[in-house]
């Protein structure tokens, strides 16, 4: 029998999944029906981009699950139409690109590559950077991506510590969690990566108090999510150079507004929400494993905590 799956995302992105997801499902054995438009009481499953314009859950009532197609939920977890399962997207694409930017950017930094390629033609200051076994770098949230993250950074020889709401055990890495772990895991962050989630309780997370609690001229990275940081408060940190360099991928607006002080001021690299992003080819596979679960009776994975918020 088939399954029936809405796809309620952007028109763009059904052209970039429409091949790959029939592909992942017939691979897991799964025959599907899958479009943009159904009817709801034929839904089975509901492949999701929180930015669709479908805002009310309520007719699916046939529906097993709700499958995001991004690693936050922030702007569905809330939605108090949705009572079906809802899972988020974890993927190895997903993870490796968030890997490749983290480690990218605190290299530049670390090596002051900037300083190099910026020179002026016959500058000529050798000066050797510090060594990774010498800097401290603390990754705020450890889940999927900053688990990731933290142990990619300790191979290279950082002296990583992570911070998350509940204990964890990361081999190589100092698992610090609670309020008091925050605040020891800022006290000793030359560099500070933001991986956390969007909820009420991370928003502005650095903010005047926790950023004072860095090591004067500390750098931040913050590839996870723009409300994790009380954006006055960093520019304030920059002036003053309690902060030397931030490194922002999200923004509580986006995209960031021409006018913001981010774009033009000299300690801070902007880039444009490309630290990790689906791909069809590997996200696919993740949605099409789940379906089948869901048809095998089996439980889904990465379930998100409604009450936690991802």
């Amino acid at each position: 029998m088939s399954v029936n799956v809405l796809f309620a995302a952007s028109e763009a992105r059904w052209s970039e999944y429409e091949g790959p997801m029939r592909d992942a499902l017939a691979a897991v054995g799964v025959e599907a029906h899958i479009a943009t438009d159904m009817a709801p009481g034929d839904v089975d499953y509901i492949v999701y981009a929180p930015n669709s314009d479908l805002q009310d859950f309520t007719p699916y009532t046939r529906a097993k699950a709700v499958l995001n197609l991004w690693a936050g939920v922030e702007a569905i977890v809330g939605n108090p139409t949705l009572h079906l399962p809802l899972a988020r997207m974890v993927d190895p694409a997903l993870t490796q690109g968030m890997v490749e930017w983290v480690t990218g950017h605190i290299l530049r930094l670390h090596l002051g590559m900037d300083a190099h390629i910026n020179a002026a033609p016959g500058t000529w200051k050798p000066k050797a950077p510090p060594l990774a076994f010498d800097t401290r770098v603390t990754v705020l949230g450890l889940g999927e991506l900053g688990a990731a993250c933290a142990t990619a950074l300790s191979q290279l020889g950082f002296d990583v510590a992570g911070w998350s709401r509940s204990p964890k055990e990361i081999s190589g890495v100092t698992c610090l969690s609670g309020p008091d772990g925050l605040d020891e895991a800022l006290q000793r962050a030359d560099y500070c990566v933001l991986l956390l989630p969007s909820t009420s309780a991370t928003e502005n997370t650095l903010n005047a108090r926790t950023l004072a609690l860095m090591p004067k001229g500390a750098r931040i990275l913050n590839p996870g999510r723009g409300p994790l940081i009380d954006d006055d408060a960093l520019l304030a940190a920059l002036d003053t150079g309690q902060i030397d360099h931030a490194t922002l991928d999200t923004f509580r607006i986006e995209p960031l507004p021409a006018d913001h002080p981010f774009w033009t001021h000299p300690k801070v690299t902007v880039t444009p929400h490309v630290a990790s992003e689906t791909r069809a080819a590997y996200s696919s596979k993740t949605i099409a494993e789940n379906i089948r679960r869901g048809e095998a009776g089996r439980p889904f994975l990465y379930l998100v905590d409604r009450q936690a918020g991802y």
